[in-house]
């Protein structure tokens, strides 16, 4: 992942919608969540949930899978732990022993 990619993923979760919609989908696991229980859950308008899937869709940090006439978003966990790889990596790294 280059830096560029990582700024992008960090934009985009640092949305309270996004990141709340994200946190959501994260605790439903591979599973995903359908569109239309997430937008129920968490109160947010159809255009505007389809808004913040898009920009995290973008970024890799969800994935859409449609079974039947069921829009699942589905948290890609490989991406999420690129990013917390990248937010540690660093960690304590000054601090003296």
């Amino acid at each position: 992942m280059i830096y560029g990619s990582k700024v992008g993923l960090r934009v985009e979760l640092g949305h309270p919608s996004r990141l709340g919609i994200y946190k959501r989908l994260v605790r439903s696991g591979h599973q995903g969540v359908p569109v239309g229980a997430l937008q129920k859950e968490l109160d947010i308008p159809g255009s505007t949930l389809s808004h913040h899937i898009s920009a995290l869709v973008s970024v890799g940090l969800i994935k859409q899978k449609r079974d039947g006439r069921t829009l699942y978003c589905i948290p890609q966990f490989a991406t999420f732990n690129e990013v917390m790889g990248f937010l540690s990596e660093e960690c304590c790294a000054d601090e003296s022993t």
